[in-house]
């Protein structure tokens, strides 16, 4: 799109138009306080998320699991525990839940952890 000139705002009105000089411009900027107003970085979505499921609910960690699935990150590790509800639940909700849609693989690291792969969330 072009940017117009002050002859094409000029033309355009008919009249004589006379642009606004630097310091009309530096008190409007001042009074909309621009300065402040720069929009924060967009932060890249890691690759690879870790999720320790120690210490939470299994309301939490379905709530975290959920979270890093929706998140755009392409991998995680799992922190599930040796023993416990969460181990047991974690390869059911991978298999049989909302998120076993959003999910390519996942596999056991060690006793405690699991290793999923995450389909790249869809655009639009």
């Amino acid at each position: 799109m072009k940017q117009l000139s002050d002859k094409d705002i000029a033309d355009m009105i008919g009249e004589d138009f006379t642009a606004d000089d630097d310091s009309v411009k530096k008190s409007v900027r001042q009074s909309l306080h621009l300065s402040t107003r720069v929009p924060k970085p967009i932060e890249k979505t890691p690759e690879h998320i870790t999720i320790d499921f120690h210490q939470h609910t299994e309301e939490e960690a379905w709530n975290m699991l959920i979270e890093t699935v929706t998140s755009g990150a392409r991998s995680a590790t799992v922190i599930t525990g040796a023993s416990g509800i969460l181990k047991q639940k974690f390869p059911q909700w991978m298999t049989q839940s909302i998120i076993s849609p959003h999910i390519i693989s996942f596999k056991p690291l060690n006793n405690g952890s699991f290793e999923i792969k995450i389909h790249k969330p869809k655009e639009g």
